[in-house]
């Protein structure tokens, strides 16, 4: 038996990486057909061991399934399955889809969500005699076709229509076709967003090239869209103009405030016209609208108070990441990890978020780092007052945006920074809110182990100097720099305990992985 699955994708990098994982336990081989995508789902499939095959434009649904048949035909399989990378489908359902074929009951299998009368049909005889085949036939494309059907099949119409005149092809060649029923998901799941007011904040910069992209797609269910101008010193401003959104509401910087106070006056705006969730999607066009729901929805379902991107949790989700960015990102990952304290986060400098209004009201808005490493400080804050918070993980996305950030001054900085507001929440969370001997350890290692250092500098040098050293000043060196690694260790598993706390009974990573 050789099974083989073939899936047209077109811009699905939210999904494929889940559908791919689910389907490889039912089946030998799996094609994708990657349908002019923008976004890194052929990548994403490419490397999770998938044959990829690329339109160099998107042609459609309808050209998509003919090249899946040709190049599946070459495989020589018994049985071919089409199943759609958009999430409605759920690969569990596949040997539901391939049984009638494979115990010879039928040639051709549909799954079908519904039907008007709410039974399917289980007979080519009862398709052939329906009159509304449209109606009565509710197509989803998740389908078993046995080898011997692979060549009866035209594709002479177009994406709406091609579902039906497959079915068509099959009956009118002679083929059993039967139908078996299967769940519908929404992936997006609508009724829960449509429950809470959504607010998008796009902090705006010079993107007079990108801005109406990012605004155009963000979706339907995002009830506000708050665009920050910071002072932009190109066309943006009439970009904004020109936009024809009810949704938007614009604040206009006169002089450039830098990301984090634009990201900070939207929230602002947020809170006052009471929005339950709010995302943060950057006017350079980088972060994909399809993945907005992964932020929202734990917020939504009260699993977090708190969501952002991570995209360096996979190999597969790190392609659009340069060598550079991957190094300066993972450095100030783990000085992040140790400045908020929370431990499982990753990727701190992803600027795709969401966050409940709850947080936004006890942050303090007001102290929020304005250059770029807000993010950073935003999870020193949301730790100190005790909010959970959530990594969704996505793929990398970079197009046309240049990043102007220096990675070497930025570090810098942003480490100064991180150490300063370090010292802040130990004093807030471990003192002031409450008291934890992990404060003391902390300030134990910080004195110890500079000296111990120092000390040991000391005796190298005196040592290469030929200076009389006495034989106690190594193991007193010694005694000091490792009573101060204890001190710090323990500090650093005490801080782990206490977030480990705040997300009791949670994930701590949301998405495909």
């Amino acid at each position: 038996m050789n099974v083989v699955a073939a899936i047209p994708a077109y811009n699905e990098e939210v999904n494929i990486k889940h559908l791919i994982k689910r389907t490889k336990l039912y089946v030998d081989k799996i094609i994708l057909v990657d349908d002019g995508s923008s976004d890194a789902t052929a990548y994403i499939a490419k490397n999770m061991g998938v044959q990829v095959i690329r339109h160099g434009d998107n042609l459609g649904k309808s050209a998509a399934l003919a090249t899946a048949f040709e190049e599946a035909k070459k495989l020589n399989p018994s049985v071919l399955v089409t199943i759609y990378a958009n999430g409605f489908h759920n690969p569990d359902d596949i040997p539901s889809i391939l049984n009638p074929v494979l115990s010879g009951d039928a040639d051709v299998v549909n799954g079908a969500y519904v039907t008007s009368s709410g039974i399917g049909f289980d007979t080519a005889f009862e398709y052939a005699k329906a009159t509304d085949k449209n109606k009565f036939f509710m197509s989803s494309g998740f389908r078993a076709y046995s080898s011997k059907t692979l060549d009866v099949f035209n594709f002479t119409k177009g994406d709406d229509a091609i579902e039906v005149e497959l079915i068509d092809d099959a009956v009118k060649s002679g083929f059993k076709v039967r139908e078996v029923p299967i769940k519908i998901i929404d992936p997006v799941k609508r009724e829960l967003l449509a429950s809470k007011r959504i607010g998008v904040v796009v902090p705006a910069y010079n993107e007079e090239k990108l801005l109406k992209a990012t605004v155009d797609g963000i979706p339907h269910y995002v009830d506000r869209i708050y665009v920050i101008n910071d002072a932009s010193t190109d066309n943006t401003a009439k970009v904004i103009e020109a936009l024809n959104d009810p949704r938007i509401f614009v604040i206009t910087h006169e002089i450039n405030k830098g990301v984090g106070a634009a990201i900070v006056n939207g929230y602002k705006q947020a809170l006052k016209e009471e929005v339950d969730v709010v995302a943060v999607m950057a006017g350079d066009n980088q972060m994909n609208p399809a993945q907005l729901p992964k932020l929202l929805i734990p917020i939504i379902e009260g699993r977090a108070d708190y969501t952002k991107g991570n995209r360096l949790f996979s190999e597969e989700y790190r392609g659009g990441m340069s060598g550079l960015r991957l190094f300066g990102n993972s450095i100030l990952t783990f000085i992040t990890k140790i400045g908020s304290g929370y431990w499982n986060i990753m990727d701190p400098q992803n600027g795709y978020t969401a966050i409940s209004k709850e947080a936004l009201a006890e942050i303090g808005l007001d102290e929020i780092y304005t250059y770029y490493g807000y993010c950073n400080h935003i999870l020193v804050r949301l730790n100190a007052f005790g909010f959970r918070t959530l990594d969704v993980v996505m793929p990398a996305r970079y197009g046309k945006e240049k990043s102007t950030i220096k990675y070497g001054p930025y570090i810098g900085k942003v480490s100064l920074m991180l150490f300063k507001k370090f010292l802040w929440r130990l004093k807030m969370k471990y003192m002031i809110l409450n008291f934890h001997p992990l404060v003391l350890f902390y300030i134990l290692s910080m004195f110890l182990l500079p000296v111990g250092v120092l000390l040991g500098m000391a005796i190298l040098i005196a040592w290469l100097m030929q200076w009389s050293v006495s034989s106690n000043l190594p193991i007193l060196d010694a005694f000091i720099l490792v009573s101060g690694t204890q001190f710090l260790l323990f500090a650093m598993l005490f801080d782990m305990q206490e977030s480990d706390k705040d997300m009791r009974g949670e994930n701590r990573l949301y998405g495909d992985y």
